[in-house]
């Protein structure tokens, strides 16, 4: 388990990277966790970490209440509301939270982002849901996450005045909705300021969903 912990850690770390490359972020906001598998465990970047001076030592062990297991820095004040998410979406593997700029600006007015592109379709399967609005660094936050999701296809939330949670089978699929949630919400704001987008049909969503779940890439 030392073994997969440190491996954990050190992809984990890496992926971090690509919060900052990708434009999610500002200053030390934002993290990703992962689950350890067969645990009740996550790893988690420390809080207040500088994304430039992360290593794989600020990645910690925490308890899948957010309680520290293994490391010598304190955990993201988000370890409680990932905890919340590991312990009740089994199928869970890898949570993101970030700030991103268009992403977080519906959610501050509280508006989900409407299907209206065919990569919506693709990635989220309808629109992206806007959670309630929770204090950050407890379990409420978590369990609005996990109420909000229950009844969407979307991998992503936004939870209201705060900004973008989410999830995947695994931490490199969460980076990636959290990617995605980000381009989708800066055209579809584009789209709005040119007039009000064309929704597309719940048929064509689906049919484009399983497309690009189960056909589309590599297989």
């Amino acid at each position: 388990m030392t073994d997969v912990v440190a491996e954990l850690r050190e992809r984990v770390c890496a992926l971090h990277r690509e919060l900052p490359r990708n434009g999610l972020v500002a200053w030390t906001s934002g993290n990703l966790s992962a689950r350890v598998p067969g645990e009740q465990l996550m790893v988690i970047k420390a809080g207040g970490v500088p994304f430039d001076e992360l290593t794989p030592e600020a990645i910690v062990v925490c308890d899948l209440h957010g309680a520290l297991v293994d490391g010598a820095l304190s955990p993201s004040s988000d370890a409680a509301t990932h905890g919340v998410v590991y312990r009740r979406m089994p199928e869970v593997g890898g949570v993101a939270h970030t700030h991103s700029s268009y992403a977080t600006a519906w959610a501050a007015r509280g508006e989900p982002i409407p299907c209206v592109l065919t990569a919506m379709a693709d990635e989220f399967g309808g629109e992206i849901p806007v959670g309630p609005f929770a204090r950050i660094g407890d379990a409420e936050l978590g369990a609005g996450i996990v109420a909000t999701l229950a009844g969407h296809r979307s991998p992503a939330v936004l939870m209201r005045s705060h900004g973008v949670f989410t999830v995947g089978p695994g931490p490199r699929e969460a980076i990636k909705a959290a990617v995605m949630c980000e381009d989708v919400a800066r055209t579809v704001h584009l789209a709005r300021a040119l007039g009000d987008p064309i929704p597309i049909a719940r048929e064509d969503i689906d049919a484009l969903y399983d497309r690009y779940q189960n056909a589309y890439g590599q297989r």
